[in-house]
């Protein structure tokens, strides 16, 4: 009940600052005394305590200018991975979730096919029939070196060895790629599986399977991205791309997620413009070493600044804004109590929570102003 009283106190005093204008009736003419009296609010220490009320003072702040612009966080292409297979087959098992973080080299998902059994039987086939065409192959070249046989027969027998040694390295090839242990297919071990394991380390960002699923080599079984170097890809408008330089610094928030902002700098600017919305992708680097759990594709909105200039400044909450006009309420205290009368100020821009003031030659370096509070003088009044 005694903060209402007090805040009800506070808009009743605003009032009468807001409206002490100097009047004349034609007759009595109000003094300069009485008018400064009625610009101003006196409120005692308590008042000013319990509102949580604070004084500031006019500071040196940089204005930047700005290019504004939007993007997302990336990662390089490296940093991410599509899991297919080279031949189709059906998943046998998986032991993954969305989520799971991987290691690389780690099993990912293994598919069954009878097509991998006829190929290991189709390479063990040709790697007997290739010791048979080889030794032909040399008995052929000594005979023909001693004009014993014709040069008809060794061109043949060369032709069935080289072409037969073709299709063995081929499948010898195929097999190492579906990581297929050939050693053990020359020990006779046929499989009827393969395994595909990870490339990179990272987490399973997408999975398209389960067991019984049935995946062709076109298909993408899975995607795994290593986030520990994110990045930003922003789209910046043709007019403005002239202006930016490589390091020059980035301000960016994440709008869904909170109103903190990350700095990054700008590490490339393209050289190609996307002729569909006339921008030019611009990549930023984080200026820090944590990547604050941000998810690869989230929106941000972006400031590059370009230049920048330090101006005198008050808090943004320091300003109060009526109709048009925007004024400050200036400390004239006198004793123990609190005293602001009210001025007019020309505002300029306004940079991470400091508003520009233009006229700020109208007034002392020691002035103290009002920079917290303000709203509750004139909260029922706009």
């Amino acid at each position: 009940m005694k903060s209402f009283q007090n805040i009800a106190f506070l808009i009743s005093a605003f009032m009468i600052l807001a409206c002490g204008e100097s009047k004349s009736n034609g007759e009595n003419t109000v003094t300069t005394e009485d008018t400064i009296q009625k610009n101003e609010i006196e409120l005692t220490k308590a008042q000013f305590d319990s509102n949580t009320m604070q004084l500031g003072q006019l500071s040196e702040q940089p204005f930047p200018t700005v290019i504004n612009t939007t993007g997302m966080i990336d990662v390089p292409p490296q940093n991410r991975a599509i899991i297919s297979s080279f031949i189709g087959g059906y998943v046998k098992r998986t032991p993954l979730l969305i989520g799971d973080k991987i290691s690389k080299g780690q099993v990912l998902v293994t598919l069954e096919n009878p097509e991998f059994v006829e190929m290991q039987q189709t390479y063990l086939e040709t790697a007997q029939q290739l010791t048979f065409l080889k030794s032909e192959y040399e008995r052929q070249k000594t005979l023909v070196e001693e004009k014993i046989s014709s040069q008809k027969n060794f061109l043949k027998a060369e032709s069935e060895y080289k072409s037969a040694l073709a299709h063995y390295n081929g499948l010898k090839k195929k097999l190492q790629m579906l990581n297929i242990n050939i050693a053990s297919v020359e020990a006779g071990n046929i499989t009827s599986t393969i395994t595909l394991y990870a490339p990179i380390h990272g987490s399973v960002t997408k999975l398209n399977i389960s067991k019984g699923t049935y995946v062709s080599p076109s298909d993408e079984i899975m995607e795994i991205i290593n986030t520990d170097h994110v990045h930003l890809e922003l789209s910046v408008f043709e007019k403005d791309v002239l202006k930016i330089k490589e390091g020059q610094k980035i301000l960016f928030k994440i709008p869904e997620a909170d109103n903190e902002f990350y700095e990054a700098e700008v590490h490339l600017v393209g050289t190609s413009i996307d002729l569909k919305n006339r921008t030019v992708k611009v990549h930023g680097h984080l200026l820090d070493d944590e990547n604050h759990n941000f998810a690869v594709g989230m929106f941000v909105d972006a400031q590059i600044i370009t230049n920048s200039t330090k101006e005198s400044a008050l808090p943004e909450s320091a300003i109060i804004s009526m109709d048009d006009s925007h004024y400050v309420l200036l400390n004239v205290s006198r004793g123990d109590s609190y005293n602001f009368t009210r001025k007019e100020v020309t505002i300029g821009d306004s940079f991470n929570g400091f508003t520009m003031i233009k006229n700020s030659s109208d007034f002392d370096a020691n002035d103290k102003f009002l920079v917290q509070g303000a709203f509750n003088l004139i909260g029922e009044m706009e």
